[in-house]
Formats: structure tokens, sequence, C-alpha cells
């Protein structure tokens, strides 16, 4: 009789570890963990050196995480590099540049600042593949974390890089043509008190708009992301209308994703601008693979809509990991998702919201026509999505009754639209998405499973 090894348990989510700050696994102990077990599976073949780089948003609980993480780190002899406040394509930018073995991010995203996050890139830019992710989840949870630590005269050290946040201002103006200037145009930009507060603004300016008219650049360490930015992107809208602006840009709290509004306050999500960049990059010959990769959550009408210009929609998980691993696997390199991380891959190996708004205001100044006539028109499919939240550690999703009704609401829409359910990878809940021809049948379709997924989950007694 054999028996087999318990599983290893797990630490990651679908964009790195994330939760409570203060509370296990987003504890002090825990990053001080995490950063040694990531040092010994990321370091160097000869065990002896090696260089992380280290970034944050704007949340109070980053600078605890900063020290910790250093910590970790240091003491299986990796030298810390920190480039303070900075936005998580930055990071994926200056592992590369610093010719890192490891990128690390300090942020939970789009969540409010009682969470956070820690979440890992490559040296090559890119999120860890999850066997990777896997390995440091068995260091982590192995006792001792540590094995084989380096002499004391070889652990490592830490530099604090001023000047990070003027490189990737560089940078993101060398994704926009050389020939090209922002001469004339009015721009609001809502930076959710966050990562880019600072970097935003000065991009733009410096490529010569005319009025930056900035929003959420009053971090105070609690209000990232609080009732501003691309989760609330009202406050933006309304300037637009107040100020006559052009456009108008919400970036999330890490300024990852990106939305939109044109000169009427109409706005725009991802798959609108994936949809309008795409046809741009078509015009120009630079669109690769004769596809977008979107997402399981991309809109149907997305799909339609390029299918009328010969290109394909390509649907990965969610996840900008997941949608840049199908973009690598499908030789493209525009790919997305419906909430506003766009990956144009030809530059950033990440989501970037800077550089995806200068993609849009590329195309404007090149046309010199209102984004209103330039964003992509197509009708949208009917889709609802409603969250769900439930205790942590409950698995509604699992229960034969659940299962049950998603078949059956499944087979409903048979050749009419989609479902979609799913356990959120960051927060405790539970997402419901259905779309199809007929609004009126998805809400009483997302309703009704909803309900029978929040009574299981209450009554699972967790």
């Amino acid at each position: 009789m054999t028996t087999e090894a318990p599983p290893t348990p797990r630490l990651f989510g679908t964009d790195g570890v994330r939760g409570l700050a203060n509370v296990h696994p987003m504890s002090a102990e825990s990053a001080l963990k995490l950063g040694q077990a990531a040092g010994q599976v990321l370091r160097r073949p000869d065990h002896r050196g090696g260089t992380v780089v280290i970034g944050k948003d704007t949340r109070l609980s980053g600078y605890l995480f900063e020290s910790a993480l250093r910590a970790g780190f240091n003491s299986v002899g990796m030298h810390c590099v920190h480039v303070g406040t900075i936005p998580t394509p930055a990071v994926a930018y200056l592992t590369r540049a610093f010719r890192a073995e490891v990128g690390v991010v300090i942020s939970a995203s789009h969540n409010a600042f009682h969470d956070n996050g820690i979440k890992f890139f490559g040296p090559n830019g890119m999120k860890l593949p999850d066997e990777i992710e896997r390995a440091i989840e068995a260091r982590f949870f192995q006792n001792p974390v540590m094995s084989d630590p380096p002499d004391p005269a070889h652990v490592g050290r830490a530099q604090n890089i001023e000047d990070a946040r003027g490189r990737y201002i560089e940078f993101c103006k060398n994704t926009f043509p050389r020939d090209l200037r922002l001469t004339g145009m009015k721009i609001v930009v809502d930076c959710a008190h966050g990562a880019a507060y600072k970097v935003a603004p000065e991009v733009l300016w410096e490529l010569g708009a005319e009025d930056v008219i900035p929003l959420g650049v009053e971090p105070n360490g609690l209000n990232i992301n609080n009732g501003c930015g691309s989760l609330h992107p009202e406050r933006m809208r309304a300037k637009v209308l107040e100020c006559g602006a052009d456009i108008g840009l919400a970036l999330d709290g890490d300024a990852d994703r990106l939305l939109v509004c044109d000169e009427n306050s109409r706005l725009l999500d991802g798959d609108r601008l994936m949809a309008m960049s795409a046809l741009m990059m078509q015009e120009q010959n630079t669109l690769k693979g004769g596809a977008v990769v979107g997402t399981v959550m991309s809109n149907l009408g997305l799909e339609r809509f390029l299918a009328t210009r010969d290109l394909r929609l390509i649907r990965a998980n969610v996840g900008d990991r997941y949608v840049l691993e199908s973009m690598l696997a499908e030789g493209c390199n525009l790919g997305g998702e419906q909430s506003g991380h766009l990956i144009f891959l030809d530059y950033n190996t990440t989501g970037d919201g800077i550089v995806s708004a200068l993609k849009i205001l590329e195309r404007m100044v090149t046309q010199q026509r209102p984004l209103s006539e330039l964003s992509a028109r197509y009708e949208t499919v009917p889709q609802i999505l409603k969250n769900v939240t439930i205790p942590r550690g409950s698995d509604p999703l699992s229960a034969p009754a659940v299962r049950t009704a998603m078949a059956e609401a499944q087979a409903s829409l048979a050749g009419q639209g989609r479902l979609l359910v799913r356990a959120s990878g960051t927060e405790p809940k539970i997402r419901v998405m259905a779309e199809g021809d007929s609004r009126e049948s998805i809400v009483n379709l997302v309703d009704t499973l909803c309900l029978l997924i929040q009574r299981t989950a209450d009554s699972s007694g967790v």
C-alpha cells in the first residue's frame, strides 16, 4: 500500500499573494518567509548573489512588507534594489533594465487600502509561471524555510534608486512616436491616489499636452482606489465635461489597467480599447498573429466585431499573466482584459495603463479626429456580472445542487450566449457572468445562480 504525499498548501492566487494587510498570508512574518523562499528558488545557480527589484504602490502597509521582504531576500544572499512608489509595469521594465533575477511589486492593484499583495516578475519582466510559484510555495511551507544560508560575508545588500521614476517616464515616452506631440490637447487623468500619481501627469506634460488635469494625486496611504480611478470613473467623466477635455484617462492603484472616456464622457472599457488598437495596428501592418487575445470575460460583441475585420478573438483565462501566455503561444502582440489590462507586447510584458493611454492618444493625434469618432463602434451583447461574497475557505461551487444549476443554466444558453462562474483568485468572492441576446433572460439566470451560491456558502458552516 502506498501513501501519497499531502498536496502543498496554496499561497499564490491568480496574481501573486494577496490578502488583508497584517494578517496571514499578508503578515510581516509571511513576507519575510516569502522573501527567503523566493530568493532561494530564484537566486543565481551558484547560490551566491543575485538582484531583486522591489517597488510598491501607495498603501500604508507597503512600508511593512518592503522591509520584511528585503530582510528575507538579504538573508539568502540576494541584493535588493528599491525603486520606491512606482507602477507595476515600471517594475517589469526595470527588472529587465537592471538584469535582475526577479522583480517584486507590493500592491493589491484595484483593491482597497486594507488589502495588499506581493507579485513577482522573472528576469524577462513576465509574471512567474505556475511551476515556479509552486516551487516557492513548497519552500515557503518547508520547516525551516531556509536551507544552506550564506555565510555572514555573503548576505545581501540594499540600495535605493533615486531616479527610477524618471527612467520609467522616459520608457513611456519612447513608446510614443518621436515625430508626434500632444500639442493642444486637454487631458484629464485620474491616478486613483496610487502608484502613478506623479508619473502619469508628468509623461503627458512632457509629451506636450496643453493642459493636464490630474485627479487622484494626493495619496495618504489610506485612500488608494477610494471612489476614484478605473474602478470609479464617474469623477473623471464629469471632469471631462466640466473642463471641455479631449479625453479622460482612469488608472487603477498600481497603474496596470486603464479605462478611457471620450470628449462626450462616453466610457470605453478594455474591450473597446482593444478593438480600437487592433484596427490601428492592422492599418499600420504591425498587428501580429491575425488575432487579439482577450479573456473568457470579453464581450461576444467584440468577437463579432473583430470577425468583420478578418481578425480572431482568442480567449484566455482571466488574469493578464494568462493573456500573456496565450499571446506568446499564438504569436500575438496585442491582448488584454475587459477591465482595462492591455498588453502591447512590442513595448512591455504586462498590462501598462500609461503605455495603453499613449497608444490611444497616438491614434487621436495621427487622425486629428475626436475620440468619439475613432472609437470602435459595435453592438455589445448584454452581459451581466455579479459577485457573491463568501466566507473564506468555503467552496460552494463543489456542491451538487450548484453544479446541477450551473449545467442547466449553460444548457439554456446553448447557441445564444455564454455562462461563466468562477472563484476570484484575489478575493473571497464567486463571480457569475452571463451574456446573451435577451437581457431579461440572463438577468434572471444570474440572479437565480447568485442566490443559490450565497445560500450554499452561508450554510457550509465555514
